[in-house]
């Protein structure tokens, strides 16, 4: 997207200091200019941060005096834009993130959300429904598109099956449920300790955590590696419902979800039996030995889904016209 607005556009990229996307961006050489950070867990930590970067970004945005703000649905970018006066378009699959939505849905002029979202989840927050546009994609099928190089030594074997676990988001407001990450991977090393138990951890505290409780049982990764060519070597993998899982149902990896934070993505993976949702772990442990061998068609089903999706880009663009 950000290729090709550069095209006919100038285009200033920001992010926080947040260490997943600033390691991704780095990965694939993505330039981004970082302003503020995340703000952790804490409510407190939170407020402090936001308000912070708003300070930044106030500053370096009335510089730049941009034409149009486009977001994730950011609540900082979404006070600036509406603060200076500027446009503002976001994008969002996340009707079930309520504090995020609340904070940036009233301030922005126009919604684009995966088809598979009714238009209702979102009113509630303060947006007209004819502000709201539909495309006919999930976001993550745009990753099973993208060229990637493997040229970094990945920690999987050749020898043995690879089981790919993402944990469970516990800094996000929207996260209420118990994590249940701990106990899936204690079940998963009872009867699958000979294979390749892989762990992509979200935050330091959290491979801190995995690393006394589990030790050299398992691998326990940042995020410093390409996330498709780590799914691509896997298995199967194993997430919470989210964005990595998305990407795995959409790239034909055979994916259980054990649904931590619910949402209509998800469902619709459930529903086109592009992944499974279990989520008690001894259950997934059992699961386990059947999807290792529905690789393939997973892979045929997946690709014949993708298929059908359009690229939100192209929405995004037909819709700036309007908006000169």
């Amino acid at each position: 997207m950000v290729r090709d607005l550069k095209k006919n556009n100038k285009v200033f990229c920001t992010t926080r200091r947040y260490r997943e996307v600033t390691s991704l961006a780095k990965i694939r050489r993505f330039p981004l200019k970082t302003m503020g950070k995340h703000g952790g867990g804490s409510k407190m930590d939170k407020l402090d941060a936001s308000i912070d970067r708003m300070k930044i970004l106030s500053k370096s945005i009335s510089k730049i005096s941009p034409n149009l703000v486009i977001s994730f649905c950011s609540p900082e970018a979404a006070r600036i834009a509406y603060g200076l006066g500027i446009n503002h378009i976001a994008f969002s699959d996340s009707p079930h993130a309520t504090a995020v939505m609340k904070l940036s849905i009233p301030y922005i002029q126009k919604l684009l959300i995966p088809w598979v979202i009714p238009k209702k989840e979102f009113l509630k927050y303060g947006i007209e429904q004819k502000n709201i546009i539909h495309y006919r994609a999930i976001d993550a099928s745009t990753i099973t598109k993208r060229k990637v190089v493997d040229k970094v030594k990945l920690p999987f074997s050749s020898e043995r099956k690879n089981i790919l676990i993402r944990p469970a988001e516990d800094q996000a407001a929207y996260v209420k449920q118990k994590n249940l990450t701990i106990p899936i991977i204690s079940n998963i090393l009872k009867k699958y300790h000979n294979e390749n138990i892989v762990v992509l951890s979200r935050y330091s505290s959290q491979r801190k955590y995995l690393k006394k409780k589990f030790g050299k049982k398992i691998k326990i990764l940042n995020m410093s590696f390409d996330g498709k060519i780590l799914l691509e070597k896997s298995d199967i993998f194993i997430g919470s419902g989210g964005t990595m899982t998305a990407e795995s149902a959409l790239l034909g990896i055979p994916t259980i979800s054990y649904d931590a934070v619910p949402n209509f993505i998800e469902k619709y993976l459930v529903q086109r039996k592009l992944a499974i949702r279990e989520k008690d772990p001894k259950k997934i442990v059992s699961r386990i030995e059947k999807m290792f061998l529905a690789k393939n068609t997973n892979a045929i089903k997946a690709k014949k889904e993708v298929s059908l999706m359009e690229d939100p880009y192209l929405k995004l663009k037909k819709l700036l016209k309007t908006m000169n």
